[in-house]
């Protein structure tokens, strides 16, 4: 599936995000933050949501796609280039994903409404077609939070756990994982 083109999966349209989407995607984003999540915005986690035209529509190594429907926004999924922070995340994690060096996804939400489409499965195919189309990438990585609905074994279906941080006591309790870039 190829990152650059627009896809359809039912009435669904899939695609890099424009202008328009902005709204609908900050929309999709903080309805998860504060409905699934449960602690709602948090500017020290989420400041790409609030300049979402910064974050990932003016870098050419950053990316937002989105699938729509009807004009609304349903589903995002991003592309950083920075690797995972520690804290809170161990560091052996931040020092084997470098930021530069590593693709991490962020924000694949589908609003509850419209689940069981294939959409996150299509946009994160997308995303990876970004990085393996992006050079100066050597790796994807992700970290999820296994106590949201679906989230766990989503991942588990299209990528490979590299740390359980569940139970440790010292780090954010998640469960990180890579996917392997496509050649």
């Amino acid at each position: 599936m190829r990152y650059d083109l627009e896809h359809h999966i039912d009435d669904y349209a899939l695609r890099l995000a424009r202008p328009a989407d902005i709204d609908g995607a900050r929309k999709v984003m903080l309805d998860t933050f504060y409905n699934e999540f449960g602690h709602g915005y948090r500017p020290e986690w989420h400041a790409d949501v609030i300049d979402i035209e910064g974050a990932y529509l003016r870098n050419p190594r950053h990316a937002l796609f989105v699938a729509v429907r009807g004009g609304e926004v349903t589903a995002t999924t991003a592309v950083r280039a920075n690797g995972p922070s520690s804290p809170p995340h161990p560091q052996w994690l931040a020092d084997r994903y470098p930021s530069g060096e590593t693709a991490q996804f962020f924000r694949v939400y589908v609003a509850r409404e419209h689940r069981r489409h294939g959409l996150a499965r299509a946009l994160v195919a997308m995303a990876c077609d970004f990085v393996a189309a992006t050079p100066g990438f050597s790796s994807i990585y992700l970290h999820t939070n296994p106590a949201i609905e679906g989230a766990e074994p989503f991942w588990r279906s299209v990528a490979k756990e590299i740390h359980d941080a569940r139970g440790d006591g010292q780090h954010s309790p998640v469960i990180h994982f890579e996917i392997q870039i496509p050649r």
